[in-house]
């Protein structure tokens, strides 16, 4: 019944408008009753949108069962693919909704309220790992920010190509940016942050430069 409802909305929407297209046409097309499209949708928006729930609770389980000695940098890059395998299971439904979406402003809002949450969990995810960080909170952010940067990138150029081509390849392209720039730079979890130590060293201009570096190196505490 629920994809009878999606099949039959969709049908609707292309060949009559979004707008144009109300609850009670969709579930006559569907032969079903009103009360049964809100047992699976609360609104009208949510049937454009059926699978982002389950997906945004894979993902979170997903985060949630991370090791701690999983980099976690790549581990919400690997949360993020599990978003487009979700697209890429249905190449036509999901050319179809990207249309739609581009033609209607109150599902473009939709759509990002969405993003905005999936965004969310890999931030929180995040923080908690770099928790012991002076600046945790704001590395959680712009980085859980430029991995959905990198995966709606990818997305959309697969999607205007119409679901054709590699889109994993695509994707992981785009999220190499993210890694290549803070995976190397991130400090393990739990260890706090290492400090820069300053050595100052007052001697005379002609002491010759061996003897500096040995001063410095002993102020190091080097052998």
């Amino acid at each position: 019944m629920r994809d009878a409802l999606i099949a039959a909305a969709f049908q609707l929407f292309l060949d009559r408008g979004y707008e144009q297209t109300t609850i009670d046409d969709i579930v006559s097309l569907a032969g079903v009753g009103r009360r049964s499209f809100f047992r699976y949708f609360p609104s009208k928006e949510d049937v454009v949108f059926p699978d982002h729930e389950k997906c945004l609770a894979d993902m979170t389980d997903f985060l949630q069962a991370s090791e701690d000695g999983d980099d976690p940098v790549a581990r919400v890059c690997d949360a993020a693919r599990l978003v487009l395998r979700m697209y890429a299971e249905n190449p036509t439904f999901s050319v179809q909704r990207y249309r739609l979406t581009k033609k209607v402003p109150g599902l473009r809002t939709y759509e990002l309220s969405v993003v905005w949450r999936y965004e969310r969990t890999l931030a929180e995810y995040l923080r908690a790992r770099f928790s012991a960080r002076r600046d945790g909170t704001l590395r959680a952010d712009v980085i859980a920010a430029a991995v959905v940067a990198a995966h709606n990138h990818a997305l959309r150029a697969w999607l205007r190509a119409d679901g054709q081509g590699d889109a994993a390849a695509e994707m992981d392209r785009a999220l190499e940016y993210v890694t290549s720039a803070w995976t190397s730079k991130q400090a393990p979890s739990g260890a706090a942050e290492e400090q820069d130590d300053v050595v100052i060293v007052i001697t005379k201009r002609s002491t010759p430069m061996w003897r500096v570096v040995r001063d410095v190196e002993a102020g190091l505490g080097q052998d």
